[in-house]
């Protein structure tokens, strides 16, 4: 099992120092998807309507340091 660290991006950075052991790439994916559906529903509304990206990246190594291994980015408008 391998260790990977869990970064969100929802107004502010916030950067995982102490990860988690998943067996295998779907975990991480599973993890990421949750992590981000987590990540989305703490943010405001309004700031979610406003514009700015959401998103979550996971790393190989704490505090965004290390290989990328996934990202998951997220973003709204509304049409006039």
């Amino acid at each position: 099992m391998a260790r990977y660290f869990f970064h969100s991006k929802n107004g502010k950075v916030t950067l995982d120092e102490e990860g988690l052991e998943l067996a295998d790439i779907d975990a991480v994916r599973e993890e990421a998807y949750f992590f981000g559906r987590e990540t989305v529903w703490a943010t405001p509304v309004s700031e979610f309507w406003a514009g700015e990206s959401q998103s979550v990246w996971v790393t190989d190594g704490p505090n965004a340091t290390g290989e990328t291994i996934l990202r998951l980015e997220l973003s709204a408008t509304s049409s006039p």
